[in-house]
């Protein structure tokens, strides 16, 4: 390598402006562990010295995160999840659940309407993929803890968002993990045990497959905002009968 000070930022910030085009194009995703040296160094065609000189550059430009132990990751492009304002309005507030569904119906009608349109051959094994995990988990004869279900929902959407190629909404609702998995793991919590419940959700996911893989853009952004819109619409119900439940038990409790 060059001991020239300026050429090694030039090669440092070339190296850097590769890696990060990959982020942008979601090969590599906030939270993932970068590969080994050598594999990076293989697969960009560059020296180990090369490599570090662009590590270096994006860690001062806060792209990737590295800790002891851990390795060097993809860091968070909009914040840590856990002290973002909403995350603390969510766990103290449960009723922005619904305004969290309404966020998921614009954004993952618009990524599925794009899966459709722009979805590649390789978009669409991974999108089959995630959805048969889905489904053999919910027919296994134990099931997975409510927690494991969510995650593979989760990442069945997440499939056809990356499918979508639009490297900002795919960062949003990645940045948006620990709300939607929380949404998510409300629909596992209250619906997937109420069996009329849980064949309508399993009609809307077929349903949501079938039109992207089809590439059938408006069935696929209608398919996915009729399956959040049911959700918020389900759980909106059975909060209401909880509700006349306990009011009904209080009066008979003699409260009234």
């Amino acid at each position: 390598m060059t001991d020239n000070p300026q050429e090694r930022r030039q090669i440092g910030d070339v190296v850097a402006d590769r890696i990060e085009k990959l982020i942008v194009d979601g090969v590599l995703k906030m939270g993932q562990p970068l590969p080994s040296e050598r594999r990076q160094c293989e697969k960009l065609g560059i020296s180990r010295s090369a490599l570090r000189e662009g590590l270096k550059v994006l860690r001062g430009r806060g792209m990737i995160r590295t800790d002891q132990g851990r390795g060097s990751y993809v860091a968070s492009l909009m914040g840590n999840q856990d002290q973002i304002p909403m995350m603390h309005l969510f766990n103290n507030h449960p009723r922005t659940l619904y305004d969290l569904l309404e966020v998921r119906a614009l954004l993952e009608g618009e990524s599925a309407r794009l899966a459709a349109l722009r979805g590649t051959d390789a978009d669409f094994v991974l999108i089959q993929r995630r959805y048969d995990e889905m489904l053999t988990a919910h027919e296994a004869e134990s099931k997975p803890a409510p927690e494991t279900l969510a995650r593979l929902d989760h990442a069945f959407h997440l499939a056809i968002c990356d499918a979508s190629h639009n490297p900002v909404l795919v960062h949003t609702l990645q940045s948006l993990t620990s709300l939607l998995l929380s949404s998510v793991f409300a629909s596992v919590q209250n619906l997937y045990h109420r069996p009329v419940h849980k064949r309508q959700l399993d009609r809307q996911h077929a349903r949501l497959h079938h039109a992207v893989m089809e590439r059938l853009p408006i069935q696929a952004k209608r398919a996915a905002v009729d399956h959040i819109q049911s959700i918020r619409d389900n759980l909106h119900d059975i909060e209401n009968e909880e509700q006349r439940l306990e009011r009904a038990t209080m009066r008979l409790e003699g409260w009234q």
